[in-house]
């Protein structure tokens, strides 16, 4: 029995079926699925996963993605409870339900009370009395909202309820306290008293869970990255008069690679030979950790100094890398300079800003080719909390006129890290975006800082899927994994994080937040020792480098003169030799569809 501090149902959960002989004869349908869902070698053969999100909210639900899932077998049941927070309905039952193997859910979400209101989905294992959340939505009642997400469970669970909770919306952004008041959740907002709806007035529709095995999990990551980071080649080789040269020697080299995958970097590389050349022998992007906030630039009003940063940005050029320019603001005011939380003014503090951005932008004009403008405006208000709701919206338009080639984002966290800060959703990203729009600025650049515990890995498929719809670069802009877990296990989490962020086709570059101190730590996971020895996290970096790289290709041309393979996207030198003739040249593998063809005519 379920502590009842832990779980309860209004109305007892269905036993799970006895195993006899004659219950065997309900299980066929359930053994086809899990049959269709078996690895045969390549996705292509089994169940391939559906990438299909929607951010907008619609006048009637889309169909269920794969038809259900397991959610077609499931026992649904209403006014389902549980003791923590709120009122839970409807739920689904679900039996035996395996460890390791990830999940995809998604459904479609109304209320049908006033105002907005965050739902969470929410898996609950009666085996263990742990409940997780696989995902949320910004739901209205005048059109129905897409909630897409996913889990792994960590231990299998004999007998686990699929539920839904619901949280305050308009209110939901800042610190807030939840208490259950009859049938209804109270929430206290500051001194704001905002009471919503119990979850029976939330309706669902077309739901779906879909399990996938882990082989298919990893396949579908291998296709997706056949398919966005590679692209095929034909180099067609002929003589002087136009005939085909068979047996053709081909050489094909990589110079640089086209996707970004880069790593913060400190005051500490300065004159570093050692940590200077492993940084550059594995990174093609940067981004500094502290060098250009405001604090670190002007830490008393008009005491300007850049020469940090202006070393570190020479350093990064000087390598042929791409630097990110982090940040211009940050709404926490903790990382706000004492001097600017101390101006007692709007006006005081309107013409620092400016300031800010007229310094910072026309130093750098152009060599920046991001800048994260307003860091963690989803959690902190520090400036509009002063300047007003549009204040943003003006740090946005001001460096977009000073800067007009570099692309603006918003950072934030715990966008793709966890399921729980709803101030962070992904439809509170969306909805903060469009919130922009709305006062005339354009869609830029979208960055998850991604700083995990332990990763959902299938809930950060979800968010991204969710992201995606917008089509705008997305970066993943300072991953690491948490100091609490060993090396080990560090590196095992980073792995999953790299390898899903590289294979989805929003993410369009990743940033490590491993920039290394004088005493050789890091903020949270360092991927090497003070020798610059890789710890497991660097083996880690180091193998996948190698792997989404083409480092050489060498063939010959065939019987119609021409030889094909594949390779990552990036920069390329081509040789070609037959006989006493050459060629040589270079080539571009930009991301298209379509065959890359190169025609090479050799000379006497």
């Amino acid at each position: 029995m379920l502590p009842a501090a832990t779980a309860a149902a209004a109305l007892p959960l269905p036993p799970p079926p006895p195993r006899t002989k004659a219950s065997m004869l309900l299980l066929p349908p359930l053994l086809l699925l899990l049959a269709s869902l078996a690895p045969h070698g390549s996705s292509a053969d089994g169940l391939r996963y559906d990438y299909k999100a929607y951010t907008e909210c619609k006048g009637h639900p889309e169909p269920a993605l794969y038809n259900g899932g397991i959610l077609r077998w499931a026992k649904k049941i209403k006014d389902f409870r549980t003791a923590d927070q709120g009122n839970y309905s409807p739920s689904f039952v679900l039996y035996n339900m395996s460890a390791a193997t990830p999940y995809s859910f998604s459904c479609w979400v109304k209320f049908d009370g006033p105002g907005t209101i965050h739902v969470k989905a929410k898996i609950l294992s009666l085996d263990n009395a742990g409940s997780q959340c696989l995902g949320t939505a910004l739901v209205r009642n005048d059109c129905w909202s897409f909630l897409k997400g996913g889990f792994t469970l960590t231990s299998p669970s004999q007998t686990s309820v699929l539920y839904f909770q619901v949280w305050p919306g308009d209110t939901c952004c800042k610190n807030f306290d939840a208490r259950m008041v009859g049938g209804a959740i109270n929430f206290t907002v500051g001194s704001v008293q905002a009471a919503t709806a119990n979850a029976s007035m939330v309706s669902i529709r077309s739901a779906s869970l879909q399990p996938f095995s882990p082989e298919q999990w990893s396949q579908h990551r291998e296709d997706r990255i056949q398919l966005i980071r590679k692209r095929f080649v034909n180099v067609h080789v002929s003589d002087s008069s136009g005939g085909r040269v068979v047996g053709a020697k081909v050489a094909v080299h990589q110079m640089s690679r086209d996707f970004p995958l880069g790593s913060a970097i400190s005051k500490s590389i300065l004159g570093n030979k050692p940590y200077q050349d492993w940084f550059r022998k594995r990174f093609n992007a940067a981004v500094f950790e502290n060098e250009l906030k405001w604090y670190a630039t002007e830490p008393a009003p008009g005491k300007e100094d850049y020469a940090l940063a202006d070393q570190l940005l020479q350093f990064v050029q000087s390598g042929d890398a791409v630097a990110r320019g982090h940040n211009i603001f940050w709404e926490d005011p903790k990382y706000t300079p004492g001097w600017v939380k101390n101006l007692t003014s709007a006006d005081q503090l309107r013409a620092a800003v400016a300031g800010r951005i007229e310094s910072l932008l026309s130093r750098y004009k152009g060599d920046f080719v991001h800048w994260d403008v307003s860091n963690e405006m989803l959690h902190f208000d520090f400036y509009e909390s002063r300047l007003g709701r549009n204040a943003t919206a003006d740090f946005f338009r001001t460096a977009k006129r000073a800067d007009p080639l570099a692309t603006l984002f918003l950072n934030d966290f715990n966008v793709v890290e966890v399921c729980d800060d709803l101030s962070s959703s992904a439809d509170s990203y969306v909805s903060r975006l469009r919130q922009l729009a709305d006062a005339g600025v354009t869609f830029e650049g979208i960055g998850l800082e991604a700083h995990f515990g332990k990763p959902n890995i299938p809930y950060v498929r979800a968010v991204l899927d969710k992201l995606g719809t917008l089509r705008l670069p997305i970066w993943l802009t300072e991953v690491d994994i948490s100091s609490t877990l060993d090396q080990k296990t560090q590196a095992e989490y980073l792995e999953e994080v790299l390898r899903e962020g590289f294979a989805h086709p929003s993410v369009d570059g990743i940033m490590l937040w491993t920039a290394m101190d004088a005493n050789a730590t890091c903020y949270q996971m360092c991927l090497t020792d003070g020798n610059f020895t890789n710890l497991p996290a660097g083996d880690v970096v180091d193998r996948l480098l190698g792997e989404w790289q083409t480092r050489e290709v060498l063939g010959a041309t065939n019987d119609r003169g021409s030889f094909n393979f594949s390779a990552f996207l990036g920069e390329y030198k081509l040789s070609v030799t037959y006989l006493n003739s050459s060629a040589e040249g270079t080539f571009s593998l930009a991301r298209s569809d379509d065959t890359k063809h190169i025609t090479i005519r050799l000379q006497p």
